[in-house]
């Protein structure tokens, strides 16, 4: 069986993804080669079954259909080049790391060469994620779709069409589950506030709002329309909701907080 798929970083993104494909059938174990020069990384990825080297060396005359880089951005211009000889057009690259843009791997290829960016969030570690997809013109819709078909198994996927956008899906999606750990922290803090328990308000502040999440994902409602449903007139719901509603309170906030992050992965991607 012949390797697909190189995987070059086996660290909690690229081992959560490894074994979402395992685990899902998307592919076997033989069809995919780990690159990862930490021993103890590349340990677990043995233990998977897949053909795991310090190098890319160890992996022989390997001709994959598609190469993953994900490592951090700070070193791909040192780990990218030594895949250059893969780099004739008959492999696709795709990368999941924040910022670095399609034109800077063109540059580290040396070549003109299929390549697609991803922006992942973390909770594509247990199969939650949200995965937004861009690509140059020379990758193929069959490619496009094996690589939405690996992504899935980590959770939802998107393409968007304009690489300019992955400014914003990074403000939404990517630095999004931030947002939702600290409304999390900001609850459960109100909760104690409150007289609750520090566990109790815990509890009551994580299963809240996976619950609401679960809800808003499930049903056929608009998540305005979910929130009208459990708002009754002048109750303890709209009590709370005119304090965040208010002018537009939320809303704004959120829209500067996203406003920030894109501005600043705007910078990131030109520095």
């Amino acid at each position: 069986m012949g390797i697909r798929v190189i995987l070059v970083g086996c660290g909690n993104m690229g081992f959560a993804m490894l074994s979402g494909w395992l685990a899902s059938g998307r592919l076997e174990a033989g069809e995919v080669g780990v690159v990862e020069p930490n021993d103890a990384l590349r340990l677990r990825a043995d233990e998977l079954g897949v053909h795991a080297h310090e190098a890319i060396e160890g992996l022989g005359d390997a001709r994959p259909e598609l190469v993953i880089f994900a490592v951090k951005p700070q070193v791909m211009a040192q780990v990218v080049p030594a895949y250059r000889h893969l780099a004739d057009g008959r492999t696709t690259f795709l990368s999941v790391a924040a910022g670095t843009s399609i034109a800077t791997f063109e540059q580290l290829l040396d070549g003109s060469v299929p390549i697609i960016r991803c922006m992942p969030n973390t909770p594509a570690s247990i199969g939650r994620g949200m995965m937004v997809t861009v690509a140059n013109e020379r990758v193929s819709e069959a490619t496009k779709d094996f690589v939405t078909g690996l992504l899935s198994a980590s959770g939802k996927v998107a393409e968007i069409d304009d690489e300019r956008l992955m400014d914003a899906v990074t403000a939404v999606s990517g630095s999004g589950p931030a947002y939702v750990f600290h409304f999390i922290e900001c609850l459960t803090k109100a909760g104690e506030t409150a007289g609750l328990p520090t566990d109790i308000a815990k509890l009551l502040a994580m299963q809240t709002v996976y619950g609401a999440g679960c809800l808003a994902a499930e049903s056929a409602e608009e998540p305005a329309e979910l929130r009208r449903q459990v708002t009754s007139p002048n109750g303890t719901t709209a009590a709370a909701l005119a304090v965040f509603m208010d002018e537009g309170r939320l809303e704004k906030l959120v829209g500067e907080a996203v406003e920030a992050a894109r501005v600043r992965s705007e910078e990131l991607g030109k520095a």
